[in-house]
């Protein structure tokens, strides 16, 4: 049994996760917030963005990593082989357009990642909220000072 996929799988699950709790506790955004007077600040874009950049990518290595292990990402109903090359594309495609939306449906994922594939969509829908309720949060904040 190699061990090499799923510590790497492990690995990347605990970035994903730990930039995800870093944002949502607000350990990047409360410094930059009591440092800007506006509100709405670049800073806090670019936080945004990279915490969609890691999520997508984290979650396409993932499916990535699991395709090597007979859980596939299925393309128009059909079971297609594709290059290792091919199989990123396809697997950060898919990953994208799993947070960003709902999806299209072109590519469906089969066993194991239906469920992390529901987990990424969740993430997807709180994201922006947490963002919201966080940026609230820091004006209130800022204000009451």
């Amino acid at each position: 049994m190699n061990l090499i996929p799923w510590i790497a799988l492990i690995v990347i699950c605990f970035i994903v996760l730990r930039s995800l709790l870093l944002f949502i506790k607000g350990g990047m955004i409360r410094d930059r917030m009591e440092r800007s007077d506006s509100r709405f600040s670049a800073e806090l874009f670019y936080i945004l963005m990279i915490i969609y950049s890691i999520v997508i990518i984290g979650f396409g290595l993932i499916y990535f990593i699991l395709s090597f292990q007979g859980i596939i990402l299925v393309e128009h109903g059909e079971l297609r082989q594709v290059n290792v090359l091919g199989s990123v594309i396809h697997s950060l495609y898919f990953s994208g357009v799993t947070l960003l939306t709902i999806g299209y449906g072109d590519i469906t994922p089969i066993g194991i990642g239906r469920f992390i594939a529901l987990i990424q969509a969740l993430i997807g829908y709180v994201l922006p909220t947490a963002f919201v309720l966080k940026l609230v949060q820091s004006t209130r904040e800022k204000g009451d000072k």
